[in-house]
């Protein structure tokens, strides 16, 4: 293949993804923007947005380039299967620090919130709501990522040309929604 051969299929597999993230951040941003009541509710909530946000992207990432690393060196097959243990490990793996990373968010957004002396919620309201989105999040972003890449694969897409941007975009939608569900859980459980 020559170079312009190799761009031209880039771009054909790149392009249409990177499209849906934009307009998929876009979302993410609007049901940001429709958070305000919870925001005001839960004093560190907006702290925790960022961290939360760049921890689904980390933690699905890795499992997205482990997934199409696994099937590139024919490690693992293209169909899910809960009899291989490879990647039951994988989700495994990714399942449990995502939820261990947002425990970890909320805990050091609560510690320098305080030692800043600013308005934070309670601690056990952040780690709640935090813990919430985070296997929710979680669960709904190793079925996307798993999907897209066995999926990609199958059809003859490069899994690592797709895992990264609907990892940040499912990422950005899911992480914000989840939040948004989380929050509204824990205060309708009178805030833990």
């Amino acid at each position: 293949m020559t170079v312009r051969e190799v761009a031209a299929e880039a771009y054909r597999e790149a392009l249409p993804v990177l499209a849906v993230s934009a307009v998929g951040g876009l979302f993410a941003g609007v049901v940001l923007g429709g958070m305000e009541a919870e925001l005001e509710a839960v004093p560190g909530l907006l702290m925790l947005v960022p961290a939360l946000l760049a921890t689904r992207g980390n933690v699905y990432g890795s499992l997205g380039a482990r997934l199409a690393s696994a099937l590139h060196q024919g490690l693992i097959e293209p169909r899910l299967t809960l009899d291989d243990e490879r990647l039951r490990g994988a989700i495994a793996a990714a399942l449990a620090n995502g939820v261990l990373v947002s425990l970890f968010a909320a805990v050091l957004a609560f510690v320098v919130l305080a030692v800043l002396g600013r308005s934070v919620a309670p601690l056990p309201t952040l780690v709640g709501i935090a813990g919430i989105a985070g296997l929710i999040s979680g669960l709904l972003l190793t079925a996307a990522v798993v999907g897209v890449v066995f999926v990609g694969y199958r059809r003859g897409y490069n899994p690592d040309t797709l895992a990264g941007p609907v990892v940040t975009t499912t990422g950005d939608v899911v992480g914000v929604a989840t939040l948004l569900l989380a929050t509204r859980i824990v205060l309708g459980l009178g805030g833990l």
